[in-house]
């Protein structure tokens, strides 16, 4: 399967509004139709740098 387009800022957002309202991961997941290694992967790197921009 091949890369797919790189996420909005927006759903960066949404996962972390609903991370912070106590969704889990995987409710998170089948609420934004994404899978579960990326949700988890953006809320760590916001946990640990603070943003979920792309860095350089």
């Amino acid at each position: 399967m091949g890369r797919s387009q790189k996420l909005s800022e927006f759903k960066h957002g949404i996962m972390i509004g609903c991370h912070l309202c106590n969704k889990s991961i995987r409710e998170i997941s089948l609420l934004l139709n994404i899978p579960r290694s990326t949700v988890c992967g953006i809320i760590r790197k916001w946990k640990q740098l603070g943003t979920t921009a792309t860095q350089p």
